[in-house]
């Protein structure tokens, strides 16, 4: 059977869905709203179980693969919490140190997407670091939907300091060369802009599809930054119309791509809103954006 995507849903459904990951609508008000679009023998659970991540299927590198080294460790958090957690992944054949990527999951912790994201920039050359914010009540729980649950419970301000312990860590390695880039998706995105604006030594950004800071930070962002959007997202670029001409004020180097056609998620190939066409071009631009400025 072909993979559904975006197109096999009316836009609504996908309005509700997005609505659904962000937390503010629950899986009974999902149903409750999708039943009206559920038609030909198609339930609204049906398509909450379309619409919902498959992992096994969209994984591209696989955690056995021979060509990597990976490690789950902790890593010290003052002022964040007592308990942390991250995935390490790098080259296993690399024989000097190697520039740095912190990958910031989305509002779900770390789960399988993020890791697999993290191997794949682990075999472009990198040492690819991704803490898990749920680490300081358990750790990611193995489904999305206690994962949102549980994210709703973390303290912020905690919760910021380990992802900023988080990337002063993996900068700091003996097996870093102390260039470092930060790569997120949605949370994750709002993190990575948020790290341009409190890091002066971060050498570059990429926040896909995240909500950008407040205009007056701007001028506080020294990392080179590749903003990356959906072409239908609201919320985000909103948010980003008044944060561009704030950066263009403060002599900011940034790239910013809006790409047609594309949702919120455009990236996250485990769900029906991944874009492959467009995906591929982000991706690239990712890696391109990184190499360029980490060496």
């Amino acid at each position: 059977m072909a993979r559904k995507t975006a197109a096999d849903f009316d836009p609504e459904v996908l309005v509700l869905f997005n609505a659904y990951v962000h937390g503010s609508l629950d899986r009974r008000g999902f149903l409750d709203k999708a039943t009206k679009y559920a038609v030909g023998g198609v339930t609204a659970a049906m398509l909450l179980e379309q619409l919902s991540p498959n992992f096994a299927e969209a994984q591209q590198v696989s955690p056995e693969d021979k060509r990597l080294k990976i490690e789950r460790l902790p890593y010290p958090s003052p002022g964040g919490s007592e308990k942390t957690s991250g995935y390490l992944v790098r080259p296993a054949n690399a024989t000097g140190k190697l520039p740095s990527v912190l990958v910031i999951h989305e509002n779900r912790g770390l789960n399988p997407h993020i890791e697999d994201i993290a191997r794949r920039i682990a075999l472009d050359g990198f040492m690819a670091f991704a803490p898990d914010a749920l680490a300081q009540i358990g750790g990611y729980p193995g489904t999305e939907e206690e994962a949102r649950a549980q994210f709703g419970k973390l303290n912020r301000d905690q919760t910021n300091a380990d992802i900023e312990n988080a990337a002063k860590y993996v900068k700091g390695r003996p097996d870093s060369t102390g260039k470092l880039g930060v790569v997120g998706f949605c949370w994750g995105g709002s993190q990575s802009h948020r790290l341009a604006t409190i890091m002066p030594d971060l050498a570059a950004a990429v926040p896909f599809y995240g909500g950008a800071p407040a205009p007056t930070e701007a001028p506080k962002v020294k990392a080179a930054l590749l903003v990356q959007m959906a072409e239908n997202d609201p919320g985000v670029n909103k948010s980003w119309a008044s944060y561009e001409p704030a950066l263009k004020e403060a002599g900011v180097k940034y790239e910013a791509h809006v790409y047609p056609g594309t949702g919120h998620g455009f990236n996250n190939d485990t769900t029906p809103r991944y874009d492959a066409t467009q995906a591929k071009v982000a991706w690239e631009r990712t890696i391109a954006h990184f190499k360029k400025h980490l060496g």
